[in-house]
């Protein structure tokens, strides 16, 4: 596979550092560790009961992997193994839980012996998260040196991700890791030219989360800009283009067909989830365990398929089943989460919040003009300089921007505490800024005897240790390890990371409120 070809060293670097961090994650949120140190919090969280007694080893993966499957963890382990039986089931999109269901019944199917459903559902999640974390660094180490243009940079993003401040919800039974997975790779075949295979990565990540569906945005931007240095290219050479009209029509086509593939599997969940809850009662209360029925009666769930009265968002012009469940369930809007009580909340936000706000800020003011413009105008000195790269390049302008909105969105209309979470699987911004910080203010990534990190060099080649075998060097664990001499904003940004990816797993698996 192209993402871990052999001969880039410093590739092989960040797929083994992140199944490291992936290790060490497991090991610590195992009951073993953090379960001794602070009991399970009784949480009023969706719990749904247990159908068949344990066996012995489904004592021990609960025990171990437990922590994995709190929050909405249950929810996705319940719909793969439930499918969608709850109204509120819906907010979560089915990629995800069906790749575990396949998983579970496929390649851990010889362990229907000893394992019940459930419990080979938890593994299934463990296994193809830790896969999909992998493979999500290595496609941002990727698309970072297409993109910055700077290796050492791209190298230091990707070491970064794998120490996530939303890292614990890359290790539980979340769809993040997915996401990040599809979102990046989908970028990087953009930014390649490979706009099918990208659109069709990109519709699958709309499959898996729903703030997927922005991403149809990469690909009106990347036509319109085609389109758009088209047409400055001298009165001359214009006449010369084959039927411009033409052209026009084939870029907004093409623009049209892929994000509609972008917004299809959205589109058909609404529809599947309408025809759930919305048909004719099909007697579905006859095959539903008891148990799960009087759930519903005690908790006050709608149950899929049941006579009665129907929905409200039935009714509606559009039904769209996600909206209203994120309104009515979660009570999520505009404003609607500017409460005092909710402080908190904004705190745990607000250091990603100034990251990427400071990111957007450094951007703008590096490139006033190329932001005025909407990097839509050709260079006037194009041909004539190289452009400049790292994170001010002009091809960063479109995964600023990006960011930008997602943070946007998030602090005014979602639960501000996901804010982490939602920037850290769905833009590369977070971990290309925090790189080109720590690469351009920390003496210690610089190459020996200057005073400024000069293009091109740096000190992130072999390792003191690996006797000319092209072992990179990892700049994230010397930084950690020379704590007393990085420099105060280095701290800052190590700092963060590390006391979330900490404090995530700490809480989280404890079934203690996190972001």
């Amino acid at each position: 596979m192209e993402l871990v070809r052999r001969e880039d060293p410093q590739l092989r670097e960040v797929v083994w550092f992140a199944g490291r961090c992936r290790a060490l994650t497991l090991l610590l949120q195992a009951s073993a560790v953090f379960n001794l140190l602070i009991p399970d919090h009784a949480a009023d969280a969706f719990s749904p009961p247990r159908l068949s007694e344990p066996s012995p080893w489904d004592v021990l993966v609960e025990w171990l992997l437990g922590g994995l499957s709190h929050w909405d963890a249950e929810h996705f382990l319940f719909i793969a193994e439930h499918g969608y039986l709850y109204e509120h089931n819906c907010a979560f999109l089915p990629l995800y839980p069906l790749s575990l269901w396949a998983v579970a019944r496929g390649v851990l199917w010889p362990l229907q012996r000893l394992l019940r459903l459930r419990s080979r559902l938890l593994l299934s999640a463990v296994l193809l998260n830790s896969l999909f974390s992998a493979l999500a660094a290595a496609a941002l180490y990727e698309l970072g040196r297409l993109v910055l243009r700077r290796r050492r940079v791209a190298f230091l993003a990707a070491l970064l991700f794998s120490l996530s401040p939303a890292n614990v919800f890359m290790a539980a039974a979340y769809s993040e890791s997915m996401f990040a997975f599809l979102a990046f790779a989908a970028m990087w075949q953009l930014e390649k030219g490979q706009s099918w295979l990208g659109g069709l990565l990109f519709s699958l990540a709309s499959g898996a989360r729903a703030n997927g569906l922005i991403n149809a945005g990469f690909f009106l931007y990347s036509q319109g800009k085609r389109f758009a240095l088209q047409l400055q290219v001298g009165p001359g050479s214009l006449r010369k283009l084959p039927l411009l009209w033409k052209q026009l029509l084939s870029l907004a086509s093409s623009a049209v067909l892929m994000s509609a593939g972008i917004f299809l599997p959205f589109a058909v969940f609404q529809y599947f989830a309408y025809v759930r809850f919305c048909g004719p009662g099909t007697g579905l209360e006859g095959t539903v365990p008891e148990p799960l029925l009087q759930l519903a009666r005690d908790k006050g769930y709608r149950p899929a398929a049941m006579d009665g009265d129907k929905p409200p968002w039935c009714s509606q012009r559009v039904p769209v089943v996600y909206s209203y469940i994120q309104d009515t369930y979660w009570n999520v809007g505009f404003l609607r989460y500017f409460e005092l009580r909710q402080i908190p909340n904004f705190l745990l936000a607000l250091p990603v919040t100034l990251l990427v706000s400071w990111a957007a800020w450094t951007y703008v003011s590096a490139n006033p003009w190329h932001c005025l413009t909407l990097g839509l105008e050709r260079s006037k000195s194009e041909g004539e300089e190289k452009p400049r790269d790292g994170f001010c390049c002009p091809a960063a302008f479109v995964y600023v921007v990006h960011a930008t909105a997602l943070l946007a969105f998030g602090f005014s209309c979602m639960h501000v505490q996901v804010l982490t979470r939602f920037l850290g699987s769905s833009s590369p911004i977070l971990y290309w800024f925090s790189a080109h910080l720590l690469q351009e203010h920390e003496p210690l990534l610089w190459s020996p005897g200057t005073d400024n990190p000069p293009p091109g060099r740096s000190v992130l080649g072999e390792s003191p240790g690996s006797c000319g075998k092209g072992t990179p060097d990892n700049p994230v664990v010397r930084l950690l390890l020379n704590w007393r001499l990085i420099t105060p904003l280095s701290k800052g940004i190590l700092g963060f990371f590390l006391c979330y990816w900490l404090l995530g797993l700490l809480l989280h698996c404890n079934f203690l409120p996190w972001t």
